[in-house]
């Protein structure tokens, strides 16, 4: 921990926080590119995450939901890294949370009750129907899955189900996407804890708020290609530094 980072984040009356994967490691979730992530240890994996893969292959779509019943998401809890971003909420100092990721870690340890939380990424807990828009609880969908649907359909119009996730080949929602700008773009430290940054559009977020007069503070295992942007860059393990940054431990 570097003492420039800790002043920094202390001295903010508004903070913005990405996160990406790496954040829920912790708690049991791998990430996608890191040395253990489930793309570097089976490239194969990423053609799940292709939408035009999934609409045209069954076989792919079975594996998928056997894939989505199995996920460590619905077991994981938040780890102290969830909950210092919180602390930061409940300190009245956090400008919004935008995160990449679609485990719902961030609900669970209480962020987005006084300041916007933006999946801008969606949730692995919701389902939709790819063709009529429709939304349902991803439970009652895993329900059918269990009792051998394997590959499930939309109970109102047919279509083809998946998590309300975003796929490669899937636009991001505009309006959340505008919403984390608006966030980058209205802080005074903007902090980005665990992702590669390597995906854009969220990726951007971190010059413009470089540009828009934010302290960028990168907190991630891996480099990332705003390391240079950035007034301090941490390696630590985020579960462990991220509560002494916020001024959460103890």
């Amino acid at each position: 921990m570097t003492t420039d980072a800790r002043t920094l984040v202390a001295d903010a009356r508004r903070v913005t926080v990405l996160t990406g994967a790496g954040i829920s490691t912790a708690s049991g979730i791998p990430d996608f590119r890191g040395p253990n992530g489930l793309w570097t240890a089976n490239p194969g994996a990423a053609r799940m995450f292709d939408i035009d893969a999934y609409l045209a292959d069954r076989d792919l779509r079975v594996q998928a939901w056997r894939n989505r019943h199995e996920h460590p998401a619905w077991t994981a809890q938040p780890n102290a890294a969830h909950h210092a971003i919180a602390d930061l909420e409940r300190q009245g100092r956090l400008r919004g949370l935008i995160t990449q990721n679609i485990d719902e870690l961030h609900q669970a340890a209480g962020s987005g009750t006084h300041a916007p939380l933006m999946e801008v990424h969606g949730s692995i807990k919701r389902a939709m129907c790819l063709s009529c828009g429709r939304r349902v609880p991803m439970v009652d969908v895993l329900a059918r899955v269990g009792a051998g649907e394997e590959d499930p359909r939309c109970e109102v119009c047919h279509g083809i189900l998946k998590s309300d996730t975003i796929s490669f080949g899937q636009a991001l929602d505009r309006a959340t996407l505008l919403a984390a700008a608006e966030a980058a773009a209205e802080c005074e430290v903007f902090l980005a804890v665990g992702s590669s940054l390597r995906v854009n559009p969220v990726a951007g977020l971190v010059p413009l708020a470089h540009e828009s007069g934010a302290a960028v503070v990168i907190v991630n295992a891996e480099p990332t290609p705003y390391d240079a942007l950035a007034a301090a860059v941490l390696r630590d393990p985020i579960e462990a530094v991220l509560p002494t940054l916020v001024g959460s431990e103890g």
